[in-house]
């Protein structure tokens, strides 16, 4: 995995910085739980379980990873608990490995005659506009052309917030106000896209109907439309979750994806919780990758996700 291909400097140090909370969090436990000792044992193990389960990694994935580390206590007969953190980071970075799609290297990716289609979904409130302005950043700033559709009709505030991202970013909107069919907000937006050549086109959509049968009917309708005029859109179904909410995410990433075929994350607020091991845990429970997190206000603190980099700095001695 060539990361450092497009992993700078300042990604590292957002990087960092994003992940404060979660880091003094773990590390301080992690440090009073091996005090006194020079091995991983069943007390040390016990220890690391909870601290795992306390950071919102989830309780089914921190077996996963205590279990691990035993076969390899059990293989190596002596770990000293020097060893605990490097081995820690080993573990779970296989276990991102094994769960995430092939990761993508910028937001440069290689140009096409037909625009890439990210649908957006996810509840109110968990930062779902705010990412898509940024996402929208990120891809302008890669020189694409980027066209975004407000399709979440079922709260004025939504298309007024778009709009105003839209304007922020420099980049074109397709908006139908209020109470508008979502799916005829979508058919436009993909229209006008094909027809000014943008290179990606991102589709805001309600965060919560009446129902949840509402909420599966809309996303349908929403699906079926756009694919009238792109045959395989959305390419990327992008579920938005608050990582600030820890267990209560992994709750609405079953809702979600029992209600659509989600093939993307993106974590928000990583920088205010000291719950960030949940994107542990999410990526393992439902095998979908973690494209995007979000680190901070400023637009370009929205990053691709990257396991090893994400894990080196979360399991990194804070100075």
């Amino acid at each position: 995995m060539a990361f450092f291909s497009f992993f700078t400097k300042e990604n590292k140090q957002t990087l960092d910085k994003g992940l404060e909370k979660t880091k003094e969090s773990v590390f301080s436990k992690l440090s009073k739980a091996i005090i006194g000792k020079s091995k991983v044992d069943e007390e040390v193990l016990d220890k690391l379980e909870q601290i795992l389960v306390e950071s919102d990694v989830g309780v089914e994935t921190t077996l996963k990873i205590i279990d691990r580390i035993e076969q390899r206590v059990a293989k190596d007969k002596y770990l000293g608990t020097s060893e605990l953190n490097k081995i820690l980071k080993q573990e779970i970075v296989e276990l991102l490995q094994e769960n995430q799609q092939e990761e993508r290297e910028s937001f440069a990716f290689p140009k096409s005659d037909i625009p890439y289609v990210i649908m957006v979904v996810g509840v109110n409130g968990v930062g779902k506009t705010t990412t898509i302005g940024k996402l929208a950043y990120q891809f302008k700033q890669s020189g694409k052309k980027v066209v975004l559709g407000a399709a979440d009709t079922f709260r004025a505030a939504a298309v007024d917030q778009l709009t105003i991202w839209s304007e922020r970013v420099g980049v074109d909107i397709v908006s139908q106000g209020m109470n508008a069919d979502p799916a005829s907000v979508a058919f436009d937006t993909l229209k006008s896209a094909i027809a000014k050549g943008a290179d990606v086109v991102i589709i805001d959509t309600a965060g919560r109907l009446h129902n949840k049968i509402g909420l599966m009917n809309e996303l349908s309708k929403i699906h079926n439309v756009m694919q009238k005029l792109i045959p395989n859109a959305p390419n990327e179904v992008l579920l938005v979750l608050d990582a600030s909410t820890g267990q209560n995410a992994i709750e609405q990433a079953k809702q979600f994806t029992s209600a659509t075929q989600v093939n993307a994350l993106a974590l928000t607020k990583l920088d205010g919780t000291a719950k960030g091991g949940v994107v542990i845990g999410i990526s393992d429970q439902f095998k979908i990758p973690v494209r995007y997190i979000g680190l901070g206000e400023k637009m370009e603190d929205l990053q691709l996700f990257n396991r090893q980099a994400f894990v080196d700095s979360l399991f990194e001695e804070i100075k």
